[in-house]
């Protein structure tokens, strides 16, 4: 094999990080204490960071740094002032979440190379290259895809210049990530801002098939299915673990490190994976990867593994063998972490010293001495580096202002170089009433500058204007703000004649091949407008974008980049639909920048404060926000009902996402239940068991939006009775034509009533 593979390691923390560079990683990715998913992690500081790069660069290992969360819009000015410090450090990429920060590092910070975060849910061709437009050098594809999946997407990513980047090993979330609201909805952390509290590993009062963890999945391991990624052409394989300890992260890469070098030089695996079952795991799978979706990917137990596995290998029976085995496990535990103390201990990520000398006589250039230690606390000089800088001129006698001590020192008083603690100026050999141009010490300063940021020029601090505040147009008739409505059968379409409301028609996640039964609905119907959901791969996508071609409307609301990139192709007018996760104001720049995007959804996670200051980017450009609406938990590849109801199905059909309708409750040991729903041609998903009503934001923030939207799909009601449609509408167009306090009160109060099991906890609490 001659084509070069990153192996992708994780760092939460220094002494994995050193582990990850030990062990042979080729790249490590970590995150600081803000803007990463991983909040749980130790993380890093900022002076830890630069180390970091110096210690993995020496080694010819890149560090790519986490900024995999949604920005919140008053979190900005703080983002920025960290890009403006990245740019500088030498760090070879970052990994990110937010559609903003692509029109932010595209405009201002374009040396930083871009990586788009799992948490984009990258699965099909057409967010592919909505990410290779938006500028990304690398996608990491979605977790669910299988091989063949990722083969072709590998392939069109390249012919865009994408690299792309596989999970290979490590912790599986049953839920498409970026698309799990699980753990915000339930205890108000989110998963798109790093704080996860794990619902997916939660216990749950024991279901009909007889278990009490029916969301846990096995960890991902594919470790033997290297020779399919490398056929596939994948660039890198990533593993997971930034909440994992050192010896974990040690041991995962070096075993990984090891196989890969074995299939370099001979073709073949190496066939022992012992270790990997050494360190934490909750046993292992590839079924996602080999798209086999089984019941065998579930384990009903969150915690390790590895002595049970240790136990069941060593096919002990009494307990005397039993305790041996676990003995084994033990002392080949002891063995690697000693192994991995005794390679990282000389280690170190400590500030060099750094030491100035100006020196030069009459007729002379001035000298700048720059002698840079190991570290701080190593004064041994026989390891130092020193470099000389001279200026053009020479010095002459002073007849004004000469060069001394005092002037030096307040040219190079902000002197103060990532990575270095400035020890001592040493002025003795500097002659007395010389002179030279003082633009010669500026020139002096930018040279030692450039030469201790490893030859690369400093870039200044780019200030970031402030935003056009485009106002909101003014609507015609009774109403403040639109009302909009998404429905999912046609046996609601008479709904349209109830109001002059715009009606979403919501399209399936997976559809039956060469089928043309949506598009005659919308042929029979066109004054619906399309909506897209979030997840399309395959087939589902190919099958969107004939739909698309085939009606050609002039307006659709899509939840994936991809469908919008098609459809912009195309010159159709699309919206961002809720589920892009849209927070802040630099996120709809992007979206109307890269694909024409004539309005968008702001996400419901965030809260009034969080909303008030959005600016939407240019006049015409319509804000949404929906205010009634069944709350999605997470939505998943993987069958819920396996674990819950039982199915006889052995693994997942293709049949089973057209045909399966199946509905089931699951509640968690603190009595709280959960609605397990599945439509025909729809993903598995869980939704929370109170509806989202939110008539506060109408008054709140009733100036900003342009239209509020109602879902009346019944999707995720669960056993609760549906409520009469035409009354909720009525109910709602009374909210958002309420002229006064009285009248906005009496309109909440009917709704609340009405929707007696609701709650809009996400629009209080936020983010």
């Amino acid at each position: 094999m001659s084509r070069k593979i990153e192996l992708l390691a994780p760092g939460g923390d220094v002494e994995a990080i050193k582990a990850a560079v030990i062990a042979g990683a080729n790249a490590v990715y970590c995150g600081l204490d803000k803007f990463n998913a991983r909040n749980r992690a130790a993380n890093l500081t900022y002076d830890d960071l630069v180390g970091v790069i110096r210690l993995a660069h020496r080694y010819d290992c890149e560090v790519f740094l986490t900024i995999n969360v949604v920005i919140l819009e008053q979190e900005i000015p703080a983002l920025i002032k960290l890009l403006n410090k990245i740019v500088n450090s030498g760090i070879d990429g970052i990994i990110v979440q937010d559609l903003g920060i692509f029109h932010l590092v595209k405009k201002y910070f374009p040396t930083l190379d871009i990586h788009a975060s799992t948490q984009l849910t990258t699965h099909n061709e057409g967010q592919i290259k909505f990410l290779a437009k938006a500028g990304a050098s690398r996608v990491n594809l979605s977790r669910e895809l299988n091989i063949d999946e990722i083969k072709s997407l590998t392939a069109l990513a390249h012919e865009h210049d994408v690299l792309t980047e596989v999970f290979v090993h490590g912790a599986l979330c049953i839920a498409f990530s970026g698309q799990c609201y699980s753990s915000s909805v339930s205890v108000g952390n989110s998963g798109n801002r790093g704080s996860c509290s794990q619902a997916c590993r939660d216990e749950y009062e024991i279901t009909e098939a007889g278990n009490r963890f029916p969301l846990n999945l096995k960890d991902n391991s594919a470790y033997f299915d290297l020779p399919q990624l490398v056929d596939a052409q994948v660039d890198s394989l990533k593993i997971e673990g930034r909440i994992k300890n050192a010896h974990y992260v040690y041991t995962v890469t070096d075993t990984w490190r090891k196989s890969m070098d074995s299939f370099i030089r001979e073709g073949k695996l190496a066939p022992d994976d012992s270790n990997l079952h050494r360190v934490f795991n909750r046993n292992f799978t590839n079924s996602f990867l080999q798209g086999n979706l089984t019941k065998d990917m579930f384990i009903d137990n969150p915690r390790d593994h590895s002595l049970e596995h240790a136990v069941k290998a060593s096919g002990a029976k009494t307990v005397i063998h039993i305790q041996k085995a676990k003995a084994d496990l033990y002392a080949k535990k002891d063995e690697l972490s000693d192994e991995l103390q005794s390679k990282i201990k000389y280690l170190s990520i400590a500030k060099q010293s750094l030491h100035l000398t100006f020196s030069g006589q009459l007729g002379e250039p001035l000298c700048l001495t720059i002698t840079v230690g190991e570290s701080v606390a190593d004064n041994n000089t026989a390891h130092a580096k020193v470099h000389q800088l001279f200026s053009d001129s020479s010095f002459r006698e002073a007849q004004d202002l000469a060069l001394s001590q005092a002037v030096i020192d307040k040219s190079f008083k902000n002197f103060n170089p990532d990575g270095y603690t400035l020890q001592t100026i040493d002025y003795s050999e500097l002659g007395n009433d010389l002179s030279i141009p003082f633009k010669e010490l500026n020139t002096l300063k930018k040279q030692a500058l450039f030469l201790l940021n490893n030859d690369v020029e400093v870039k200044p601090p780019v200030e970031v204007p402030a935003l056009i505040k485009h106002p909101k147009l003014p609507l015609s008739g009774k109403l403040k703000n639109s009302l909009s409505i998404l429905i999912a059968d046609e046996k609601d379409v008479h709904l349209c004649e109830l109001s002059d409301a715009d009606v979403y028609f919501k399209l399936p996640e997976s559809w039956k091949k060469d089928c043309d039964k949506h598009i005659a609905i919308f042929q029979r119907n066109p004054q619906l407008i399309p909506w897209f959901p979030a997840v399309l791969i395959g087939k589902d996508y190919d099958e969107s974008v004939r739909l698309l071609k085939a009606i050609r409307p002039e307006r659709i609301v899509s939840n994936n980049t991809g469908i919008a990139y098609v459809a912009n192709e195309m010159g159709i007018e699309w919206i961002a639909g809720p589920f892009l996760n849209t927070t802040n104001s630099y996120a709809l720049l992007t979206l109307q920048e890269e694909l024409n995007c004539a309005g968008a959804f702001i996400s419901n996670e965030i809260n009034r404060v969080q909303i008030r200051n959005i600016v939407r980017p240019s006049e015409g450009f319509k804000l949404l926000y929906s205010i009634y609406h069944p709350i999605l938990m997470m939505t998943s590849r993987q069958c819920f009902f396996q674990q819950t109801v039982g199915c006889k199905k052995p693994s997942i059909e293709d049949g089973c996402m057209l045909k399966c309708s199946k509905a089931t409750t699951i509640t968690n040991v603190k009595g709280v239940s959960f609605a397990v729903d599945k439509q025909r041609g729809g993903y598995p998903s869980i939704y929370n068991h109170e509806q989202f009503l939110n008539a506060e934001i109408v008054e709140d923030l009733g100036h900003l939006f342009d239209e509020f939207f109602i879902d009346l799909t019944n999707i995720g009601a669960g056993s609760k009775q549906p409520h009469d449609k035409a009354q909720l509408i009525s109910y709602f167009e009374n909210l958002l034509s309420s002229r006064s306090d009285d009248e906005h009160f009496h309109a909440a109060k009917q709704l609340s009533e009405l929707v007696t099991l609701s709650t809009n906890a996400q629009y209080r609490q936020g983010l």
